[in-house]
C-alpha cells in the first residue's frame, strides 16, 4: 500500500482549482487508483485529493465486492469451493495484491523484528519470509473456506467485507501516528487523513451495510456482530502497532484490511453456520 501511495504522491500536484465537488469526485478516483488495477486515469492527483481518498476506500471497496460477486455468480454452477476458490484469485489480480503484501511484510516485521529499529529495517526488505509466507497463506485459506460454506450468501458477504474492512485504515490514520521506515518517504498525503476522512469512511461503510440488511441480504445480527468483530479487530491491531513500533506505516494498514476482512468472512460464517 505505500507503494501505490507513494506512486500516486509523486503524481500529484497542488494547483488545481478549489472546487469542492470536483476534488471530491477526483477523490473518490484516486481511491479506485490506489485500491485496484484498473485505468482509472486522473494523474495527477492533488494533496488534497490524495487525502480525501482515504475518506472513500469503503467506496473502492464496494466496487470491488460487487466486482468479486459477479465473479462468484459467473463459477458458482462449478460449485462453492470452485467459486470461492476463483474470487479470492480474482481480488489478487484487481488489486495486485495490495493489501498481501502489506500483511506478509507486517507479519515478517512484527515477527521476526525484536526491536523498532529492526521492524523497520525487515519492512524496507522486499523478501518475503516465513512470517510472511504463512500469513499470506492462512488470509487465503481462510477466505476460500468461509466464502465456501457461505455459499449462496458469498455475494453479500464480499459486499460487507471489502467495503467495511477498507474503513480501518483510514480510522487508523486517524487514530495512529503515521511512522515510516525511511525518512524520506513520499506517501504523506494520504497519510494526512484524519478526523474528517476517517468519520466518512466509517459512515460510507455503515451505508454499504445498512443496504444489505435492508435488502435482506444481511440479517441485523449477522450485521451487528461482523462490525463488532471488526471494529475489535482493527482496534486489537492498531493497539499492537502502536506497542511495537509507535503507529502505523503503508504495511501495517494493509494488514489491518486482511484482518478486518477475514475477521467479517469467518463471523458470517460462523452465523449462517450450515445454512446455504
Amino acid at each position: 500500500m505505500a507503494d501505490v501511495a507513494r506512486e500516486l504522491e509523486e503524481a500529484s500536484t497542488t494547483d488545481r482549482p478549489p472546487n469542492a465537488v470536483a476534488m471530491h469526485l477526483r477523490a473518490m478516483r484516486a481511491a479506485c487508483a490506489l485500491l485496484t488495477r484498473l485505468p482509472v486515469g486522473g494523474f495527477p492527483y492533488s494533496a488534497r485529493e490524495l487525502r480525501w481518498s482515504a475518506a472513500y476506500l469503503p467506496l473502492g471497496g464496494a466496487m470491488i465486492g460487487a466486482t468479486l460477486g459477479a465473479v462468484w455468480m459467473a463459477f458458482d454452477r462449478a460449485g462453492a469451493f470452485v467459486a470461492a476458490a476463483v474470487v479470492v484469485v480474482a481480488s489478487l489480480l484487481l488489486t495486485g495484491a495490495l493489501h498481501e503484501d502489506g500483511l506478509a511484510d507486517t507479519a515478517d516485521a512484527l515477527g521476526g523484528g525484536a526491536t523498532r529499529e529492526r521492524i523497520f529495517e525487515i519492512l524496507k526488505d522486499s523478501r518475503i519470509g516465513t512470517f510472511g509466507a504463512a500469513a499470506i497463506a492462512s488470509t487465503i485459506l481462510l477466505r476460500v473456506a468461509a466464502l465456501t460454506r457461505l455459499g449462496s450468501g458469498a455475494f453479500a458477504a464480499l459486499m460487507l467485507s471489502q467495503a467495511v474492512s477498507r474503513a480501518a485504515p483510514t480510522v487508523l490514520l486517524a487514530s495512529l501516528p503515521y511512522v515510516t521506515a525511511s525518512a524520506s518517504s513520499k506517501s504523506g498525503a494520504i497519510a494526512t487523513a484524519g478526523g474528517s476522512q476517517a468519520l466518512l469512511a466509517v459512515a460510507l461503510s455503515l451505508a454499504v451495510a445498512a443496504g444489505l440488511a435492508s435488502h435482506g441480504s444481511v440479517s441485523p445480527t449477522e450485521l451487528v456482530a461482523s462490525l463488532a468483530v471488526a471494529s475489535s479487530t482493527t482496534a486489537i491491531a492498531g493497539a499492537r502497532f502502536r506497542a511495537r513500533a509507535g503507529g502505523v506505516t503503508g504495511d501495517f494498514l494493509g494488514a489491518a484490511q486482511q484482518l478486518a476482512d477475514c475477521a467479517i468472512l469467518l463471523t458470517l460464517a460462523v452465523a449462517r453456520g450450515g445454512a446455504q
